[in-house]
């Protein structure tokens, strides 16, 4: 999972620390198939490649279908 809870989400999208296909982005943006992610933490700058976009609730276990991470 990217982030648990969406206020963590609007936090760094607001901080500017969250970028999708190179550009600072609102937390109203929408998502799409093969849009690139960008995360930066503490930790670093993770990207993330969206692969698809889910119809309702996504079991834990499951979120490898719907994005992995850029190497």
């Amino acid at each position: 999972m990217l982030l648990k809870q969406r206020a963590v989400a609007k936090i760094l999208c607001d901080k500017q620390y969250v970028k999708i296909n190179g550009h600072y982005t609102k937390p109203s943006k929408h998502v799409g198939i093969g849009d690139i992610i960008e995360i930066e933490t503490a930790k670093g700058i993770k990207q993330y490649k969206v692969l698809m976009i889910p119809s309702g609730n996504v079991r834990k276990g499951d979120h490898e279908f719907y994005y992995e991470e850029v190497v």
